[in-house]
């Protein structure tokens, strides 16, 4: 029986042939791949070459001594692509992370076709079956929880909440092929600055991120596992994206298919409905929240329940617990596409989350650097400020949103009516000082639209 050949080393040939657009010849190959730390020996070389052009990889040119390999196609390698295949080198993966990349790394010939596989799901137990271990646990729990007394939920997020929506809105979206830039995010976020060039269904997707993740945020005591929760957060990352408008925020029923893998997801929509009802109940039975997140990282896109958009649900939602708990939040960035959909297809297609769960530590820890340090920059939380967070939301919206002219006259007038006495006159400074300081790139926190701030700034002057 002939030895296998090991995926991973043709994927490195191959992307090492990318980079020459006119072809390479086999000497030069092999001098490249040895300064790579591949040695092979020119027999076999010459047996993964053949393989990578009887896989219809790469072509041949030219013939005997003149000959030259380039990528079918002749596509030309870039950095990016480098990075991405080669992201392992980056993030320390177990032997059983390794195995499933060896696997999925296969052509798709020769991975066997499987369907959704009930036991995965209905095997797991609430609080008695683990993914994290409890050292890994406890490591993320002391990376990712402030040093300080007991919040409310969802303090923590919305501290960083500027920064968050910029990056995770950015990075979900990079994972799925949106093309927008740090920057170009940043500046449709903050300033409704759309990026020509850039179709309308990017901008939409960028736009959609936004409004869910202040939906989780803003909502972080009544948001959980529960069908109100999943479903609209799938309604507002879908909206105007869909071809059929009424599949925002349903469970799908109709085949949906998997690119690049061989599986198949459930097809009967009152299967469907029952395992999705089954996932939630699972899920909000975790305590644990980092377990919690992780789950619904592993389950959501496993279960497809959605026509599209189910990847996107599950890095959103597996937020829910980190933001509740006042855990650093997990924004993705960083996280390499094709590490992404690779950890995913070891789901899909094995049942097997050790690539994911390297993964998911691997860009939790990246999250926590970022956002420490901006919290930290913050300061503590002022508690008059967290008592009154929510009428503070309301003035401050209600004065823009309505273009009140006499902006404190307002104020004092509504808070007569609605804070005790004892506290009004330093909510009304609070009150104050927020509209005095309130720009374009701080409005999202009131769940303002540049439109309605211009509106209010028009009629000030």
């Amino acid at each position: 029986m002939p030895k296998r050949i090991d995926e991973h080393e043709l994927k490195q040939i191959e992307i090492h042939i990318s980079a020459y657009s006119d072809g390479v010849g086999i000497s030069t190959l092999e001098s490249v791949l040895a300064a790579n730390g591949i040695v092979l020996n020119r027999r076999t070389l010459l047996r993964r070459l053949n393989r990578l052009i009887d896989d219809r990889r790469i072509v041949v040119i030219g013939v005997r001594k003149g000959s030259r390999y380039r990528l079918a196609g002749g596509i030309r390698a870039d950095s990016t692509i480098t990075e991405e295949e080669t992201y392992e080198t980056n993030i320390p993966l177990s032997e059983a992370s390794r195995d499933i990349l060896t696997y999925v790394r296969q052509p798709i010939q020769g991975r066997d076709p499987v369907g959704y596989q009930r036991d995965f799901l209905l095997s797991y137990s609430p609080n008695k079956t683990f993914y994290l271990d409890p050292d890994l646990v406890a490591h993320l729990h002391d990376i990712g929880k402030p040093q300080e007394p007991a919040l409310a939920a969802g303090i923590f997020a919305r501290q960083v909440l500027g920064r968050l929506l910029i990056d995770l809105s950015w990075a979900s979206s990079r994972l799925e092929g949106n093309t927008y830039s740090m920057l170009e995010t940043e500046r449709l976020i903050a300033f409704g600055q759309e990026t020509e060039g850039k179709s309308a269904f990017e901008t939409q997707m960028i736009l959609n991120h936004k409004q869910a993740i202040e939906f989780l945020v803003e909502s972080a005591e009544e948001t959980g596992f529960n069908r109100f929760t999943i479903l609209n957060l799938h309604a507002i990352l879908a909206d105007n994206l869909l071809p059929t408008p009424d599949a925002c925020g349903r469970l799908r029923s109709i085949p949906v298919g998997i690119g690049r893998s061989v599986y198949t997801p459930l097809t009967t929509p009152q299967l469907l409905d029952e395992y999705f009802q089954r996932f939630l109940e699972k899920a909000s039975a975790i305590t644990e929240p980092f377990e919690q997140a992780f789950f619904a990282l592993v389950h959501l896109p496993y279960l497809q329940a959605f026509e599209d958009i189910n990847k996107r649900v599950s890095r959103l939602s597996c937020n829910i617990p980190l933001i509740r708990h006042n855990l650093c939040p997990l924004s993705f960035i960083d996280v390499p596409k094709q590490a992404f959909v690779e950890s995913i297809l070891g789901v899909y297609e094995i049942n097997r989350v050790d690539l994911l769960r390297d993964l998911f530590v691997w860009a939790f820890e990246r999250s926590v650097k970022r956002y420490l340090v901006i919290r930290q920059e913050v300061g503590e939380p002022d508690p008059f400020r967290l008592r009154y967070r929510g009428a503070l939301l309301e003035i401050v919206g209600a004065v823009v949103r309505q273009a009140e002219p006499d902006a404190m006259q307002y104020v004092v007038d509504w808070t007569k009516r609605k804070i005790p006495a004892d506290d009004r006159d330093q909510f009304i400074s609070m009150a104050e000082k927020e509209l005095i300081s309130l720009h374009k790139g701080n409005i999202a926190r009131y769940h303002l639209r540049p439109s309605e701030f211009d509106k209010w700034k028009k009629v000030k002057q």
